[in-house]
């Protein structure tokens, strides 16, 4: 249901004093514009503390600067729908208050209906038995895709390609915003890939606001990865998913997957190299800014977590570490406030029917609860286990050419793989830093005998764990996760 539904079955329902949380004045104006002509056949009547009442000759100008005597009016005024502006400011007002409860008598009687914008749920307790709140939700895609096509003529630009491509990444933006990103688009005739960049740049606004997702950039390649060749090809036959043919075809939008293994693995480099490969912005959720020591905040920011990612979607939800919040047994005394936002997620990785994937990524599956691992809530459990030998290989090749991208193939690659079993390809990644370190610091060039002593110093990580890590191997013979 829209938000032009939701406001007209609050009318067919009798709720005469409506609140509405929005940023789009203007847009919600013209709504009720249309809905007020559509069912009464009048214009509504608008107010606001500057310039009083407009667009009705009769009421020009009248109740400026007294909110009190603008709803006096009201009940000599024949619209029907009536939208007094920023309101919600006056509402503490005893005076205010008092006048509304009298009020709300004779809207009954004469069939009218008030509407108040405001941004965010303040309404006084005096009137909550009084007011109806509903939220006025952003442009869905339909009305991006009509706002693109007006914008378009307008601009004489004629590229359908590109206004088929910008409805998806337009979602979570505003028309007032929408319009001034097309416009400088179309002034400085960007690239394809310029208007991605300045697209997700944009929204990184919107995700900074809640403090607690970041906007990851990532040019990293999913080539680039060693190994994981399941994996990449799970991916891969999912890469058009979010299309419309896709849509079409009567695909159903794949829901994420849990990475599960020792720290260095390639997991977190998985959830950059989708977002790189799928084109999708990649969101990292901080789960350490998530709770904090006010009652009840901790569930609102997953809420608004929430609603940001349903905002900008199509995106991608890295959910890093969730074994450390989302724990089975957890010993918090924290009122209840980890389990309520352990159901939060639950259900919403249950129920969500918008285009985000998740990808979560874990070092001990053990310490997640049944419900978090169970089928449905993720597509597919992949377990990242470490390199084998060809992998490591690749692993080497790969970093090596990083730093010495005209030499690596003068290193003995083979035999570096060989005696590096049982290390992570970040352990390899820092062997390689540790023998440029070395040789940096006898004023030479670093060779294959410094990687062979940085390797023979150092003690795997997985020697650390090594219970573990059988653990998952046995986990993965039972067929409950897959190897990646």
């Amino acid at each position: 249901m829209n938000s032009t539904q939701k406001i007209k079955k609050l009318i067919s329902s009798k709720n005469f004093l409506i609140y509405v949380i929005t940023n789009e004045e203007e847009r919600l104006e013209y709504t009720l514009n249309s809905i007020s002509k559509q069912i009464f056949s009048r214009d509504i009547c608008t107010w606001d503390f500057i310039e009083g009442y407009t667009k009705n000759p009769n009421f020009k100008n009248l109740a400026k600067k007294n909110p009190l005597q603008a709803l006096e009016n009201i009940k000599d005024h024949d619209a029907k729908i009536f939208f007094l502006k920023d309101f919600s400011s006056f509402t503490n007002d005893l005076g205010i208050i008092r006048k509304i409860k009298n009020l709300s008598k004779t809207l009954k009687l004469r069939n009218q209906y008030i509407f108040i914008n405001q941004k965010e749920t303040k309404i006084p307790n005096e009137l909550k038995d009084y007011i109806t709140l509903t939220k006025f939700d952003l442009p869905n895609e339909k009305e991006i895709e009509k706002e693109l096509k007006r914008i378009f003529n307008k601009l004489k630009i004629n590229d359908n390609q590109l206004k088929n491509y910008l409805v998806d990444l337009y979602k979570g933006f505003t028309i007032n915003k929408m319009r001034r990103s097309i416009c400088q688009i179309a002034v400085n005739k960007k690239s394809t890939i310029k208007i991605l960049s300045h697209i997700n740049s944009e929204k990184q606004e919107i995700i900074q606001q809640g403090n607690v997702l970041e906007l990851c950039n990532s040019n990293c390649k999913i080539e680039e990865i060693a190994g994981l060749n399941n994996l990449k090809h799970w991916l891969k036959i999912r890469n058009k998913a979010f299309s419309k043919q896709a849509y079409y075809y009567g695909i159903n939008i794949p829901k994420g997957i849990l990475l599960v293994g020792i720290q260095g693995t390639g997991k977190s480099l998985s959830a950059k190299a989708i977002s790189s490969e799928w084109r999708l912005p990649l969101l990292r959720l901080d789960i350490s800014k998530i709770f904090s020591g006010i009652l009840g905040e901790s569930e609102s920011k997953i809420i608004k977590i929430i609603n940001t990612c349903e905002q900008v979607s199509p995106c991608i939800l890295w959910i890093d570490e969730i074994d450390k919040i989302f724990a089975k047994n957890q010993q918090i005394y924290d009122g209840g406030t980890t389990n309520r936002v352990n159901s939060i997620v639950l259900n919403w990785l249950s129920e969500r029917k918008n285009k985000i994937f998740i990808v979560a990524t874990a070092n001990n599956i053990s310490n997640l609860p049944n419900e978090m691992i169970r089928k449905g809530r993720f597509d597919e459990i992949f377990f990242v286990n470490l390199p084998r030998f060809e992998d490591r290989l690749h692993t080497f090749k790969i970093h090596l050419k990083k730093v010495r991208p005209l030499s690596w193939y003068k290193y003995n690659l083979f035999y570096l793989s060989q005696i590096s079993k049982h290390f992570s390809g970040a352990e390899i990644e820092q062997f390689i830093n540790e023998a440029m370190f070395s040789a940096f610091y006898k004023n030479r060039e670093f060779t294959t005998k410094d990687i062979i002593n940085s390797i023979k110093a150092a003690i795997p990580l997985y020697s650390t764990n090594e219970l573990y890590n059988l653990k998952l191997q046995k986990l993965l013979k039972s067929g409950k996760i897959r190897e990646a």
